[in-house]
C-alpha cells in the first residue's frame, strides 16, 4: 500500500513539475496537491510501520518546486496585448498580398458536359411558408 502510494506521489510530483515550466503552469496546481496528498499518506504510512522516507522526501521537493514555478509564473508573466495598430497594418498588407496573388492566378475555363452540369446543380429549398402549410 505504501510503495502505491509513493509511486502515484513520484508520478503525479514530476507531472505537476513538468506543466509548471511549460506554458500550462496554470494546470499544474492540480497534480501538486495531487502529489501533496499521496505524499501525506505515504509518509504516515511510513512513520507508522517504521519504514524510511527518503522517497516520501523527493515526492515533498518535487512538489514544492513545482508549487513555487508556478506560483512564481502567475505573478510575474503578465499577458502583454501588443500595438493593434501594427496588427490591423499587418493583416491589411495580408490582405493585399491575397489578393494580388489571386489576380495574378489564371484560371482555365473548364467545359462541362450537360450530364456533368446536371449533376453540380444545386436543388432549390422548399418555402418556409411550404413547410408550414404541411
Amino acid at each position: 500500500m505504501r510503495s502505491l502510494f509513493i509511486v502515484l506521489g513520484i508520478i503525479t510530483a514530476v507531472l505537476a513539475l513538468i506543466l509548471a515550466v511549460t506554458p500550462l503552469s496554470q494546470i499544474a496546481y492540480i497534480p501538486a496537491v495531487a502529489a501533496l496528498i499521496f505524499g501525506f499518506v505515504a509518509f504516515y504510512i511510513s512513520k507508522r510501520t517504521q519504514m524510511p522516507r527518503k522517497t516520501v522526501q523527493l515526492i515533498f521537493i518535487l512538489t514544492i518546486i513545482s508549487l513555487v514555478l508556478t506560483i512564481y509564473k502567475s505573478i510575474f508573466n503578465t499577458a502583454e496585448v501588443g500595438n493593434m495598430e501594427e496588427l490591423e497594418l499587418k493583416k491589411e498588407a495580408s490582405m493585399e498580398d491575397s489578393k494580388e496573388i489571386l489576380e495574378g492566378l489564371e484560371i482555365d475555363e473548364m467545359d462541362l458536359d450537360s450530364s456533368e452540369s446536371d449533376a453540380l446543380e444545386i436543388e432549390e429549398l422548399p418555402d418556409l411558408e411550404d413547410l408550414e402549410e404541411q
